[in-house]
């Protein structure tokens, strides 16, 4: 490591049920890297990225990226990857160096020197369930999702809000991340009768699930929701079993504000045509380490109880529109959206930041 670069240890997904979300998320991180160097870097330095694969056991990426961190070969840590490696690796940094985390996730960090791009619960789905309950009707859902703890984290979120909305959660299932059949998972919905599913479930899972799904024709009279599910996922999901699928978050390709149409504009001039599909994920590692750098900015350096002191004044416009940071995390406008096809239809604003 030279003191002309700043070295970023970029922990996204290359295997693992998430793995799908990988080919979005190298292209995104590198797109910002390549704007922030063309820009004049991060406080004069180049940005580099060190990838390390996120889709990882927690044990084995917090040893990796805390041997970078002890051996002083990585100024930052960002990048997108599950709540069960964001909770094994905070400690292992003891906020030695920033870490941006990306990932949609379930609230309440607060480890010195973490700072979070991501959707929580309060802001995603609460108002995703609200809008629900008063636009559709749906007032009774069974929750499925992998078994860690951004799942079981959001199912109790779930479980408080349904009284504010006038729901009831029927069933709770929690299965192992990798599972590939959903027979007696579904067999179970059907036993609920519910009106709605809420989806925590990651990557490759979400695909097998919607695809049983609808085999078991579910879909004629049940909505899925998921607080995770890009269109990347779409396309392995297929056309077909789409139907009556909906997501919230604070980026979508097809949400069409100025903000997001020149993202994807300079995304493609920059990487190519063949570019991997502006996803969420993807896009919140570039606003990983875009935030990363106004942190920067904002407080002369990459010292952690610097960018502390200064994080509360730092906002800044990107593809989510005008953004800022409050108590660590990024606020930003949230939508809903409905899968039309291999797309998504955004259909309302359902939380407007601050």
């Amino acid at each position: 490591m030279t003191a002309d670069v700043i070295e970023i240890a970029f922990v996204v997904p290359a295997s693992g049920p998430s793995g799908i979300y990988g080919p979005s998320c190298q292209a995104s991180g590198r797109f910002a890297a390549i704007e922030i160097n063309e820009a004049g870097g991060i406080l004069g330095r180049e940005v580099r990225l060190r990838t390390v694969d996120g889709g990882q056991s927690p044990g084995r990426v917090a040893s990796e990226v805390g041997a970078l961190v002890d051996a002083g070969l990585v100024d930052a840590v960002t990048g997108w990857h599950t709540s069960a490696v964001r909770e094994t690796l905070a400690p292992r940094l003891r906020g030695r160096v920033p870490y941006v985390y990306t990932a949609v996730y379930e609230g309440g960090e607060r480890s010195p020197g973490v700072f979070l791009t991501g959707e929580t619960p309060t802001d995603q789905l609460l108002p995703a369930m609200r809008w629900m309950s008063a636009e559709m009707g749906i007032r009774s859902w069974a929750i499925v999702g992998n078994d860690y703890v951004w799942p079981r984290a959001s199912a109790r979120y779930a479980r408080s809000y349904a009284e504010h909305v006038g729901a009831e959660i029927r069933d709770e299932i929690f299965t192992p991340l990798g599972t590939e059949d959903f027979g007696q998972v579904l067999r179970r919905v059907e036993r609920a009768r519910v009106q709605g599913v809420l989806m925590f479930l990651l990557g490759s899972d979400a695909v097998r699930f919607n695809r049983a799904f609808t085999e078991m024709r579910l879909h004629d009279h049940c909505i899925r929701l998921s607080p995770l599910m890009d269109e990347n996922m779409l396309l392995a999901t297929g056309a077909a079993n789409t139907h009556e699928l909906y997501s919230a978050a604070g980026y979508f390709e097809t949400l069409g504000t100025g903000y997001g149409l020149d993202f994807e504009r300079r995304y493609l001039e920059t990487i190519g045509p063949t570019a991997p599909a502006l996803a969420s994920p993807g896009e919140s590692c570039y606003e990983g380490i875009t935030l990363l750098a106004q942190l920067a900015a904002a407080a002369g350096s990459t010292d952690v109880p610097r960018l502390s002191t200064v994080a509360d004044r730092v906002a800044y416009e990107g593809p989510r529109g005008a953004v800022r940071v409050r108590d660590q995390h990024l606020v930003q406008r949230i939508y809903l959206a409905r899968a039309d096809g291999l797309e998504f239809d955004v259909l309302a604003e359902i939380h407007g930041g601050a």
